[in-house]
Formats: structure tokens, C-alpha cells, sequence
């Protein structure tokens, strides 16, 4: 594998946005406005990053482990993005945005399910950026589909044939490169089941501040803070 060098911007972010629910509480506001706002911040993001020439951008929207949260807020965060996709779809496309949804949608209603389907056929030969919205998703969910996956495309293999190629190949992801910088906001130091098997060599930048207070100057402080990293992807230093 290649070394990139110091000073090239990445090609591939991807964002947990943690922090909705405790900026709410900050400002005295009810749950579902956090969501709200962060939802909001998502076009702020996601335009910024296209206009530093950033290819692909990856959200963690919902996880498989989400479900756990309060059932009202469940379905406040299903209607929200329901919401999303009738709103903002016009706009990304109008702005070359590829949409793509990875995760398990089975759970979802038919109407959810069929706004997914329309924004992503009317986005798909959009090219100026990428945006996949993992919903619920698991990372340990991603690497058991794909090896179903395999198998099924393989059924006369032997499952020892298997390799790590054939992993990536098919995982949801599969239509991007690994992500070059990982960006958390909220104070949390860890990737919660996103994106375990693509993240082996990805920069992660962590920040205090909450997914609605963040913006594009703390999205290019992320930005520089990756440019002068030397990334060796387990080789030697090039200085």
C-alpha cells in the first residue's frame, strides 16, 4: 500500500455525529429539536466538505444498537428522516450529490423504504460527492452480510477460500475507499461498531464540542490537523 503524503487533503471523511440529545439539554430544549438541528448541520457539513474537494462523506446516522433508545424517540428520529429525504434530496441533486443509504432497512416501513429507493435512483449519477448515510447500521453486521454475501455470489467455494479482498468487495461500502479521517464529535474516544473493518488505517480526530456546534471552520481545524500527518499504513517514515 502507497504512503500518502503530508498536505493532501482527505478524499474520504467519515462523521459520527454525536450530541444531539445533550446540546438540547444545554439549551433547555426538547429531544427531538437536537435532532432537529443536528439534521440541519448535515447540509452545512456535507457542502463544506465538497467544496475542499473531499469525494466521499460517510455519516453515522442510526445505529442497530439506536433501538434501545426510548421507543417516542425512535420514531421522532424515523420521522425526522423521513423529513430529510423528502426536503433535501432536490437540493443534493441540484448540487451533484450521489446519495446512498447503507444498513439494514428491512425494520422500516414501506413508505420510509421507498423514499430511500427514489432518492437514491434520482441521485445516482451525481458525481461531485458522495453521501452514504449509514441507518441502521452495525459495523458487525456489515462484515456478516458481506461474507454471506460472498457466499451467495460463490456457492461452489469453499468458505476457506474466502479472503480479505473479498470482504471489502462486498461490504456496504464497497463503492468507496476506506475513509481517510474519521471526525467524532461529543467527547467520546471510541468508533461504536462503525465501520470496524474499513477504519484499520484511517486517521481519528476526536472533538469535545456537540454535532450542532460544529461547523466548517472546526471541520477545516480536522482538516489540518490530518494534512500533516504522514501516513505510512505500517511502513517506514519517508523523512
Amino acid at each position: 500500500m502507497s504512503t500518502t503524503q503530508a498536505g493532501d487533503i482527505p478524499q474520504h471523511i467519515a462523521f459520527i455525529m454525536d450530541g444531539n440529545r445533550r446540546w438540547a439539554n444545554q439549551y433547555g430544549l426538547p429531544v427531538a429539536l437536537g435532532h432537529v438541528n443536528g439534521a440541519r448541520k448535515v447540509r452545512t457539513i456535507v457542502e463544506a466538505c465538497a467544496k475542499r474537494g473531499v469525494k466521499f462523506v460517510t455519516l453515522f446516522a442510526f445505529s442497530t444498537e439506536n433501538w434501545r433508545r426510548p421507543t417516542n424517540e425512535v420514531s421522532r428520529l424515523m420521522g425526522l428522516f423521513s423529513i430529510y429525504l423528502q426536503k433535501e434530496i432536490e437540493n443534493l441533486n441540484q448540487n451533484g450529490v450521489r446519495f446512498i443509504i447503507i444498513g439494514d432497512t428491512s425494520p422500516f416501513d414501506d413508505k420510509l423504504r421507498l423514499l430511500i429507493k427514489n432518492a437514491q435512483e434520482k441521485t445516482a449519477t451525481n458525481n461531485a460527492i458522495t453521501l452514504i448515510v449509514a441507518v441502521n447500521y452495525g459495523g458487525r453486521w456489515d462484515v456478516v452480510q458481506a461474507v454471506k454475501n460472498w457466499g451467495s455470489s460463490n456457492p461452489s467455494k469453499s468458505i476457506h477460500e474466502l479472503t480479505e479482498e473479498d470482504i471489502s468487495q462486498h461490504l456496504s461500502t464497497s463503492i468507496a475507499p476506506d475513509p481517510d479521517l474519521l471526525i467524532r464529535t461529543g467527547g467520546e474516544s471510541r468508533i461504536s461498531n462503525f465501520l470496524i473493518w474499513q477504519l484499520r488505517y484511517t486517521e481519528m480526530f476526536f472533538t469535545d464540542l456537540l454535532w450542532p456546534s460544529f461547523t466548517a471552520k472546526d471541520l477545516d481545524k480536522a482538516i489540518e490537523w490530518y494534512t500533516k500527518i504522514d501516513r505510512r499504513f505500517g511502513s517506514s517514515s519517508t523523512l
